[in-house]
């Protein structure tokens, strides 16, 4: 059962057009969402319940006032363990703004490295209170310089938990032929590939490519392929794209097929989602 599927889940969006930041107050029940990833960081507090969630092949619970942390790409899923959900509120971080933010406090940004947090559940109450507030101020809308200085005070107390991760190239242990076919898959994403033709470009067999892909990206290509559609799609929604144009040029069947996706993996629909983050009427 899809996550918006209960009467008694709720999620609310709203995008900051200055910062690009998008902010998500949410409450599940049960299953809420199966594995995705997202192009930003996240940075988010649980309010309520027990937030379970898997990131990559580590199991993670995350309770009342704990911060959660996670980096683009990071594939992640969402359950509510116990009676009475999970409520919890998360600030999607463009990593554009944030590698401005970086570029003013820190002298010298390595090359060829890029942020990462230290933890994926955190316990850190400044962290969590800049959290809160910097949610409250974008999500209400206050004045900008009301919301820039919430900003910068989740700036100040996020630098404790970054550090610098080399970027995948340069020391990249992965199998040549997973790089590949993920690279292939950026580059043809709105083609309809097929598994054979996949492994046939890449010089082996399907069941040796599927394994060699699931081991290095913690997906098989085809559910791969699908979240990198559904992370073009949120940029092409929100830039004001119906949904059924947006699911004509990513290779999706039709606007429902797209639909079904995109509620399993963020809790609402393209047509919704649209209208918080674009500020456009459905």
């Amino acid at each position: 059962m899809g996550p918006m599927m209960s009467a008694n889940n709720w999620l609310h969006l709203r995008k900051d057009n200055d910062s690009g930041i998008e902010t998500i107050r949410a409450h599940f029940e049960g299953h809420a969402y199966d594995p995705h990833w997202h192009d930003s960081y996240l940075v988010g507090l649980t309010e309520q319940g027990v937030q379970r969630f898997h990131r990559g092949r580590i199991r993670h619970d995350s309770t009342p006032g704990q911060v959660m942390l996670l980096e683009p790409g990071d594939i992640h899923d969402g359950d509510a363990p116990a009676q009475g959900g999970f409520t919890y509120r998360m600030l999607y971080l463009d990593p554009h703004w944030l590698d401005r933010e970086l570029r003013q406090v820190f002298a010298h940004v390595p090359e060829h490295y890029r942020v990462a947090f230290a933890a994926t559940v955190a316990n850190d109450a400044g962290l969590a209170g800049a959290i809160d507030h910097a949610f409250e101020m974008l999500h209400t809308d206050e004045l900008r310089i009301v919301r820039q200085s919430a900003l910068d005070q989740l700036f100040d107390q996020l630098t404790r938990h970054i550090y610098w991760r080399q970027r995948e190239g340069a020391a990249d242990a992965m199998p040549k032929v997973a790089r590949w076919a993920r690279e292939y898959l950026h580059e043809h994403l709105d083609q309809d590939i097929g598994m054979d033709d996949l492994a046939r470009l890449g010089g082996t067999d399907r069941f040796r490519l599927t394994r060699a892909f699931k081991h290095a990206y913690g997906l098989p290509p085809h559910a791969y392929l699908v979240q990198l559609r559904l992370t073009r799609a949120r940029r092409l929604l929100a830039a004001g794209m119906s949904p059924a144009l947006v699911a004509a040029s990513l290779g999706f069947a039709d606007q429902s097929h797209l639909g079904r996706w995109f509620r399993r993996a963020y809790g609402l629909t393209p047509a919704r989602y649209r209208k918080h983050s674009s500020n456009l009427p459905d």
